[in-house]
């Protein structure tokens, strides 16, 4: 075979480093079977579909329900000051951490740093529980800070599975659906505080509220540990995920600093990580607590999750759409998120206009807007689009991140960049809340923001998206070969070069 023939992907490896008598462990034939039940066909165990759903089903049940009882202000309580400031110490945690956390994942493998994550989310809601009886805010706090450990861990891990798992041409599918998955956790958890408090109007949310959540959670963190070994998951055509096969304490913390200098690119990114929780602590507790009774509150938390579910589908769709080529894509993906961001935000103020801290928390005699109330649907409306942008601005990041390399080692660095830039926007919005800084001067900070990161990561989608990653280019950040990660039939044609 002429080298003219080959496919640009396998293009410029060299020769010396295949060695086509290997055999790559693929695991157990199980773990490659597909399966039947019914009329649905279930994928192999060991195929980047299951894991994606798998690890989606991990984050319904930990970070999903944490969602659902912060969602409704205050984790729940009356008072937000305790829950802000043990929010303020779980994302000062988390951004502390999340800069390293990529080395950890790649160093203790993604099974076992998703399983560890998960148990901070059972812990937090134990000390909420805890604080309902004896207002214990050393507890809650620590356990914010423990949490903020645990979700780096979890984070990372579930980012680098979501982005270097699925081809290049399904990433904005499997990064929706994942969203989809992990945010209906939010819904139906959020469902069992609005049944438990449809008819109390005030007041903090039941033990039994609490304790359903711990249940569902520590289900979760146990469930991660059934995780696939990454290096038996196989793609459709063959091929193999680009990890690390001998990583070392010392190989991740260098290869941490590696990434920093090949890719300093990603810097044009960190003002878009900043922003991209920093309105939490604003929807949570600027809009839902102050402006609505607790049943109300409950309500409003499911339609908020149940549009992120809308939002990842409907942006996952448009990112992988027909045959337009990525560099294109990204750069409507770009332009899209800036015009949602004028126009949601641009209603936000309208809406924010109503109302100010003094005329809601600070006035003994406000009742908040119910459900049964006629000036329901317009707030209700706006609070579900604040839950669709979120979709959208989450799954538009990963893919962004997705798009600049498949390899997994350097995309756990990537998400762990991701969540602790994110988490330090997280920490400081939820200070500025526990501080009492006026509702309309958080909302500017937020739109300001938002329409200003995307500005800034203008020229990163520009230069350096490209249609398609080369396996030789993202075998440059790893100890693996061609042999070990590249379809058969790429490896077919690399064979007849050397013959």
């Amino acid at each position: 075979m002429e080298e003219k023939q080959i496919s640009e992907t396998t293009r410029g490896a060299s020769p010396t480093t295949l060695d086509f008598t290997s055999v790559e462990k693929q695991g157990k034939p199980w773990m490659h079977r597909t399966f039947k039940l019914g009329p649905v066909a279930i994928p192999a165990y060991a195929s980047p579909q299951f894991q994606i759903i798998f690890v989606a089903f991990v984050c319904f049940l930990c970070p999903g329900m944490f969602n659902a009882i912060n969602g409704m202000g205050a984790g729940g309580q009356v008072s937000a000051h305790d829950v802000n400031n043990a929010n303020t110490a779980l994302y000062a945690m988390f951004a502390g951490v999340g800069f390293f956390c990529g080395s950890i994942a790649n160093r203790l493998g993604l099974k076992m740093t998703l399983g560890i994550g998960g148990f901070g989310y059972f812990l937090y809601v134990a000390s909420l529980l805890s604080y309902n009886h004896n207002q214990n805010a050393g507890f809650l706090i620590f356990a914010g800070a423990l949490l903020g450990l645990c979700a780096g861990m979890l984070w990372t891990a579930q980012g680098a599975i979501m982005m270097s798992y699925p081809s290049e041409k399904e990433k904005g599918r499997y990064i929706s659906k994942f969203w989809a998955i992990f945010n209906l956790g939010g819904v139906i958890g959020a469902l069992i505080p609005l049944g438990q408090n449809l008819h109390r109007e005030a007041g903090a949310v039941a033990d039994g509220t609490y304790i359903a959540f711990m249940i569902l959670m520590a289900a979760g963190f146990v469930l991660a540990l059934f995780l696939c070994d990454p290096k038996y998951v196989r793609r459709d055509d063959g091929s193999a995920i680009i990890l690390m096969k001998n990583p070392s304490w010392k190989s991740e913390i260098l290869g941490l600093l590696e990434t920093l200098k090949t890719d300093y690119y990603i810097i044009g990114l960190f003002p878009l990580f900043l922003a991209s929780n920093w309105f939490y602590a604003y929807h949570f507790q600027g809009v839902n607590l102050p402006y609505f009774n607790l049943r109300t509150r409950c309500l409003n938390n499911v339609l908020y999750w149940s549009m992120q579910i809308v939002g990842a589908f409907v942006v996952g769709f448009l990112l992988d759409f027909g045959s337009t080529r990525r560099t294109i894509r990204a750069r409507y993906a770009l332009a899209g998120l800036l015009v949602l961001t004028m126009a949601t935000w641009g209603g936000g103020y309208a809406f924010q206009e109503l109302y100010t801290r003094e005329s809601t928390l600070l006035n003994e005699n406000h009742v908040g807007l119910d459900f049964t109330d006629s000036a329901y649907a317009g707030p209700v409306v706006m609070y579900m689009f604040y839950g669709f942008y979120d979709a959208a601005w989450q799954v538009t990041a990963y893919w962004l991140m997705g798009s600049l390399t498949n390899n997994g080692r350097k995309l756990a660095n990537f998400a762990g960049f991701y969540k602790g830039i994110q988490s330090a926007g997280g920490a400081i919005s939820a200070n500025i809340d526990a501080r009492a800084v006026p509702f309309m001067t958080q909302f500017a900070i937020n739109w300001g923001m938002l329409a200003g990161s995307l500005i800034i990561a203008a020229p990163v989608v520009l230069y350096y998206v490209k249609d398609t990653v080369s396996i030789e280019e993202d075998l440059k950040f790893s100890d693996e070969t061609i042999t070990d990660v590249a379809p058969p039939s790429v490896l077919a044609e690399y064979k007849g070069v050397r013959e």
